[in-house]
Order: structure tokens, then C-alpha cells, then sequence
């Protein structure tokens, strides 16, 4: 019994320094020191290749045993033109921090695949997500897809088509397989109407670059727009755009507001006072991720991280 005392005296003793030293640090700082003994890196998986190119995501996800974890599914924006999955590590801190699994989507651009080639691949990444849930403890009932620009509208589309829209064929041939359905849409200023866009000469130049020579343009166009999948059962979306957007505008974000208004659909729209394309400010910022956990806590998503003892068996 002696000995035994001893030993545990001497762990608290050695566990002393550690407290102390993390006393000298504020919650912020804490967090951002020991994230890299907590979450690990795994880059460059490919799920999906069509024609040769192999199309990539990165998964951060929490060490150790445990799990299943909620994920955030991100994609990056540039009008599909641009943009790479590393440019949107930023965007996802705040989830991290939250205690999800992020991972990072890297997509088709239009100069290897015009329209609708985005939009397959983030229908084919959730798809091989799902199938790997079990490999990388992720709850496939806790997927949330969130994207800016170009981004926001592909999260909105992996969200809202279904497969009756025929956008994931590279990865479902026969059609028969629905798509898995996710928790929630998180849209930052993306696209819902895309043919709205082809038709504005102020807004169309990367979406004229997004559907060079493709025929029935239209017809595309229309089944490659989230307000054309507008219905009563989708997972629920919350819209983040400025109201003075010079790139994607407002307009957009209230007619998708009106569309699943009009159907009941559960949604809601933040609205950036004087807001640009992005760029917003930190206070604008704030505003935002306030309204983003008071979105994911109404519908049973986590909004911090979970003792071992809360996650679900």
C-alpha cells in the first residue's frame, strides 16, 4: 500500500508542471498548442478517377480510439476555375476547435472537366466517405457539407440533388444507389441559381469558363442549380452573403430563401450588412459562427467537444 501511494504521489507531482504550464495560456492558445497531439493530418486520398485524373481530399481527424465523429465536408471556392482543397484549411478551424473531423475537398476545375464535373466529384467524395466511415470514425448520421462561392454552391449541391438529377454517374453507372443524405448545408455567398448567371453579363465570365462547349447548356444549367432540387424533406441550410456581393449576388441568396420558404423547408439566411464577396470582418465573422452553432445545436449537432462519456456507442 505504501509503495502504491508513493507512485501515485509521484504522477500527480509529474502532472504538476503540465498543469502549470498550461495556466500560462488562454483557451485560444491552448487549444492551437496542443492540436497537433490531438488531430492528425492524412493528405491526398483519392476517391474518385475519371479519364486519369484522380481527384484528392485530405481528412483531419481526432487521434486515438473513440469515435464515431462528427465531419465537416468542405469545398473550396474560384468559380471552378481555381482554387486547390489547401487554400480552405483556414475556414475549417472553427470546426476543428468544435471537435469535428474535417475534410477537404479537391474537385475537378474547368479546364480538366467542364460543367457538370464539380458537381460529380462532391457528390462522388460523400460517397466515398460514407463507404469509409467505418476506416476514419466518422458518423455518416453527423455529415455536415459547407463551401464558399463556388464551394457553397457545390455543398449545396452535394446536399440537395438527388439522384434522379443523374450528377454522379462517374461513381454510381447504374443510377440505382440514392445518395446519402447529410445533416446540414453550411453556404458561404454560393450559387443557387446558375442559370440566372449565364444570363447576367455583369457575373457569367466563370461560369461561361465552367460550361465552355457544353451542349444544352440550359437544360445543364438548370439540373446543376440548387434551386431547381428545392423540396420539404432536405437537410437543413443556413445562407451567409453580403448584401453588397459584387461577385455572386444577393439576389441569389434570397431567391434560394423564397424557394425553400415557400416549400417549408427548414433554412435560414444571415445576411452581412454592406457585406462584399468574403473579406468580412472578424466581428463579421463572430456573427456568423454565433449563428452557425446556434444552427447546429437546433438540430442535435455538436457545437464543442464531447467527453468520451457523451459520444454515441
Amino acid at each position: 500500500m505504501r509503495a502504491h501511494a508513493y507512485a501515485l504521489v509521484s504522477i500527480l507531482l509529474l502532472q504538476l508542471p503540465l498543469k502549470t504550464a498550461a495556466a500560462q495560456l488562454g483557451p485560444s492558445a491552448l487549444w492551437a498548442t496542443t492540436a497537433p497531439s490531438r488531430i492528425q493530418a492524412q493528405s491526398d486520398l483519392t476517391y474518385l478517377t475519371v479519364n486519369g485524373h484522380e481527384s484528392k481530399l485530405d481528412i483531419y481527424r481526432r487521434r486515438g480510439p473513440g469515435g464515431p465523429d462528427p465531419v465537416l465536408i468542405y469545398m473550396h471556392g474560384g468559380g471552378w476555375v481555381s482554387g486547390h482543397k489547401g487554400d480552405g484549411m483556414m475556414y475549417t478551424l472553427a470546426w476543428l476547435e468544435m471537435g469535428w473531423d474535417v475534410i477537404n475537398v479537391e474537385y475537378r476545375l474547368a479546364a480538366v472537366a467542364p460543367a457538370p464535373g464539380a458537381v460529380e466529384d462532391c457528390l462522388c467524395a460523400l460517397r466515398w466517405i460514407v463507404s469509409h466511415s467505418a476506416q476514419y470514425q466518422i458518423d455518416p448520421s453527423r455529415i455536415v457539407v459547407m463551401g464558399d462561392s463556388a464551394g457553397g454552391h457545390l455543398a449545396l449541391m452535394t446536399g440537395m440533388a438527388p439522384v434522379s438529377a443523374g450528377l454522379d454517374r462517374p461513381c454510381n453507372p447504374s443510377g440505382d444507389a440514392p445518395i446519402p443524405k447529410v445533416a446540414g448545408i453550411v453556404n458561404w455567398y454560393g450559387i443557387t441559381d446558375v442559370t440566372d448567371l449565364l444570363k447576367d453579363p455583369q457575373h457569367r465570365e466563370g461560369t461561361l469558363q465552367w460550361f465552355a462547349n457544353v451542349a444544352n447548356r440550359e437544360d445543364l444549367a438548370r439540373r446543376v442549380s440548387p434551386v431547381t432540387w428545392v423540396r420539404s424533406d432536405l437537410p437543413p441550410i443556413i445562407t451567409i452573403h453580403g448584401d453588397s456581393d459584387p461577385s455572386v449576388p444577393y439576389r441569389q441568396a434570397l431567391e434560394l430563401r423564397d424557394a425553400l420558404n415557400a416549400v417549408h423547408a427548414r433554412n435560414e439566411l444571415i445576411t452581412i450588412s454592406g457585406g462584399k464577396h468574403g473579406g468580412f470582418t472578424p466581428e463579421e465573422r463572430v456573427r456568423a459562427y454565433v449563428a452557425i452553432r446556434k444552427f447546429l445545436a437546433r438540430y442535435g449537432l455538436p457545437t464543442a467537444i464531447q467527453p468520451e462519456s457523451d459520444k454515441p456507442q
